[in-house]
């Protein structure tokens, strides 16, 4: 039994009521003020007369195909490990990216590429757009299994604006330098999601634990998401970054990075492990850390030894946080964080923002000689010196977790309103609420969510 009459009449017509709203809310918007950039449009492009081989996108592209596949194919998988919700993780995913990249556009465009009362794009801005919907489902992976598609909506219509304010905050109005997002992806999308959580918090949530585990070949799915996360990592981080050696430096310290987080996880999980065997859930997790923690710095002159560095702590860390500090975040601070967000993205993105901080301050003429223009044009032209750049890094990291608290909490209180058909409590983690699915699996399904008619939540 899927629900009750009454709540599956209002299923059926919210959900693709705010799909079709949303959706042409924005192609009105689009029409209005969106236009080809000057790489992109016929006219501009051929009356500059340039050679088709200098168009930024033979360059940029490669990187946003590696960013495309983390966002829809990594993000995914890696939230497939629950045993009874793969359609959901997967699915939910592809409709919020969707979403995410339409409206962060106009949101992104009309912050930074407004001109002559148009949004100018490219192929940097579908870069930028992909980062916005990272975030989102950084946040998603907080809450999964226990909201519904028409709170998921809103909780990205609500996200999307508040990360392309806090972008333009940190990098335009602060200088802040934060190239694979450390801050404005990780540590905002962690702690938005973290605060949203919060305000949701379920104290029945017990009547789904049968649900939050995984089950062999889920596990292995999650995997794939890892992979593909872990491969194209060095993309993500190096796709906004300057031509040449600044990003070509990013990859590497990216690259070296996540060596060493994966080392030290797989060290870690055994050690605190039973028996001295390893969990899935901190491989699957905690070696990814390494590409978080140097988001903001790989851009700097980081070096290899402090990529290395940086990536065994934040391993060490991400995979004592899912040991250690999990459970006490739900049992002291009422978080039901099902990913397990904040040890993957909030601590190590926190982590990366103060290494930003540290190496910022480190920064000299003598290290990156003219090559400090391109990473810090503001102590290169001589308007700040290394230690006031620090100072700003670091308060754009405390502007970063006081918008997204702010911002997570607010909505969470947003989704709290009773006609977006959040799941019962004794309904979470289940695909079978929300899709039509196998009959084996719908069979094993029917026992347990016949408690909805003694479930009283609403």
């Amino acid at each position: 039994m899927a629900g009750s009459p009454r709540r599956t009449a209002g299923r059926r017509l919210l959900f693709p009521l705010l799909c079709l709203l949303f959706q042409g809310a924005t192609a009105i918007l689009f029409a209005v003020f969106v236009r080809y950039d000057h790489e992109t449009d016929a006219a501009l492009w051929h009356w500059g007369n340039h050679s088709n081989a200098d168009n930024e996108f033979y360059f940029r592209y490669p990187s946003f195909q590696d960013v495309h596949a983390m966002v829809f194919v990594g993000f995914g998988f890696l939230m497939a490990f629950l045993q009874r919700y793969g359609f959901s993780s997967v699915g939910f995913t592809f409709l919020l990216a969707a979403l995410a990249l339409q409206w962060s556009t106009l949101v992104q465009g009309f912050l930074h590429s407004f001109r002559d009362r148009h949004i100018h794009v490219g192929v940097e801005s579908m870069i930028n757009a992909d980062f916005c919907a990272g975030a989102v489902l950084i946040s998603f992976g907080a809450v999964l299994g226990k909201t519904g598609p028409a709170q998921l909506l809103l909780m990205a219509l609500l996200e999307v604006a508040l990360f392309g304010i806090n972008e333009f905050v940190l990098l335009t109005l602060l200088g802040v330098k934060d190239a694979g997002g450390s801050m404005t992806i990780h540590t905002f999308g962690a702690y938005f999601g973290l605060a949203l959580s919060r305000v949701l918090y379920r104290p029945q949530l017990e009547k789904s634990k049968h649900r939050l585990g995984s089950v062999y070949h889920s596990d292995l799915f999650a995997m794939i998401g890892t992979i593909f996360l872990w491969i194209f990592w060095p993309s993500f981080n190096s796709a906004p970054t300057t031509l040449g050696d600044g990003q070509h430096r990013t990859a590497l310290n990216t690259y070296y990075s996540l060596t060493a987080s994966t080392l030290s996880t797989f060290a870690l999980s055994a050690l605190v492990g039973g028996d001295g065997r390893l969990d899935m859930v901190h491989i699957q997790n905690a070696a990814l850390a390494g590409g978080v923690v140097v988001g903001t710095s790989s851009e700097m002159m980081l070096t290899p030894f402090g990529a290395l560095a940086a990536g065994f702590l934040a391993g060490t860390v991400s995979t004592l946080g899912y040991k250690f500090f999990m459970p006490i975040l739900e049992s002291k601070f009422k978080v039901q964080d099902t990913c397990g967000v904040h040890n993957l993205h909030g601590m190590p993105g926190v982590l990366g923002a103060l290494l930003g901080v540290l190496v910022a301050a480190l920064a000299t003429h003598e290290a990156y000689g003219h090559g400090l223009q391109s990473v810090f044009p503001l102590i290169a032209e001589g308007q700040r010196s290394a230690i006031s750049q620090a100072v700003y890094q670091l308060f754009g990291l405390f502007v970063t977790l006081m918008l997204a608290i702010v911002g997570g909490s607010l909505g969470g209180l947003l989704l709290r309103l009773p006609f977006l058909d959040a799941p019962l409590d004794s309904q979470c983690y289940e695909d079978q609420i929300y899709w039509e699915v196998p009959r084996e699996h719908e069979d094993e399904a029917q026992g347990p969510l016949r408690a909805e008619e003694l479930d009283t939540q609403a």
